[in-house]
């Protein structure tokens, strides 16, 4: 099919984003063996770009390696994380701390500006505005793009947005929760991760659906749930599969039942499981961009064509178990 990606202005943001958002959190960027021929291949696609953070070991380090061996950084969108408390539980949500971070992703990636920066968890203790106030000052010095949180309530971003309207700064214009068509039962890693997904999730939904934030949307297939390898009618092989996270996360009756609706309208549609869960969050009334990690090529354009896949609004709920 070969379906050609879609871009979406993101304010603050110099180059256009594409709604597939590549995600390195997974071997073999973490361990640092770069794949630069994976990286080219993906690229070559229309993913422009590419999500990171301090805390994904050296996946940094093997996309700056090819940044630089390609020298295309111009023409590619970084998103990077920060502030992630430390191994011991130490909250780092402080300017110390983010301007720590953002030094050393910057000379991994060897770059000098980061296209969209994310505070990576939220610190309930402290105001929102002290963020506010970071990142403006980040982005005044050129340092930052478009700027945020990943893993904040809406209720934070806007305390955060209100007190940037108030003081007539630039306000959190970007947000990474979980979304997608499984629900986020128990947090998978600790430390305050945030779902939208989910029917206790509603109200959250709808205030970014009127607010139109954008929402970069990680583990958008329930970290393996919905990649085709799981199968509803074998789901004692599914701990085979799927590692601890997402066994805490995602492997739950409600969601082994919206796979099997998945395997079911994949079948009638001549599609996979993973590009009918990719389906259901393009078609969703959120400005949504979906973070996929792949490590084979082809199955990202897979991902890409799911772009093509019409769901109507009866087979939308009916997959959510609406």
């Amino acid at each position: 099919m070969n379906t050609k990606l879609e871009y979406v202005e993101i304010p603050y943001v110099k180059k256009k984003v594409s709604r597939i958002i590549y995600g390195t959190a997974i071997p073999p960027f973490m361990t640092g063996e770069g794949k630069l021929d994976l990286l080219d291949a993906v690229y070559a696609m229309g993913v422009n770009t590419f999500d990171l953070a301090r805390v994904y070991q050296l996946a940094e380090t093997s996309v700056g390696r090819w940044l630089e061996a390609r020298g295309n950084r111009q023409d590619v969108v970084l998103l990077s994380k920060c502030g992630h408390p430390s191994p011991s539980g130490e909250k780092r949500v402080n300017e110390k701390e983010m301007r720590k971070d953002f030094k050393k992703s910057t000379e991994e990636l060897h770059t000098d500006y980061i296209d969209i920066y994310l505070l990576h968890r939220d610190d309930p203790e402290i105001e929102a505005g002290v963020a506010v106030e970071i990142f403006n000052a980040m982005h005044a010095e050129g340092k930052i793009g478009a700027f945020g949180g990943s893993n904040w309530t809406h209720e934070r971003i806007e305390q955060a947005n209100e007190y940037a309207y108030k003081h007539n700064l630039i306000p959190f214009t970007v947000s990474s929760p979980h979304f997608g068509l499984a629900d986020q039962v128990l947090d998978p890693w600790g430390g305050g991760c945030v779902t939208i997904s989910g029917p206790a999730n509603e109200r959250a939904r709808k205030w970014y659906q009127e607010n139109q934030m954008p929402v970069i949307a990680y583990s958008s297939l329930a970290h393996g749930l919905f990649s085709g390898q799981v199968k509803s009618s074998n789901i004692e092989h599914a701990r085979n599969v799927l590692d601890e996270p997402a066994m805490k996360g995602y492997a739950y009756p409600d969601n082994f039942e919206r796979l099997r609706r998945c395997e079911e309208l994949a079948k009638a549609k001549g599609a996979s499981v993973p590009q009918i869960a990719m389906a259901w969050i393009y078609q969703q009334k959120l400005n949504t961009f979906a973070v996929v990690s792949t490590s084979k090529a082809e199955r990202m354009q897979e991902n890409i064509d799911a772009l093509q896949i019409e769901l109507s609004e009866e087979e939308i709920a009916y997959l959510d178990l609406r």
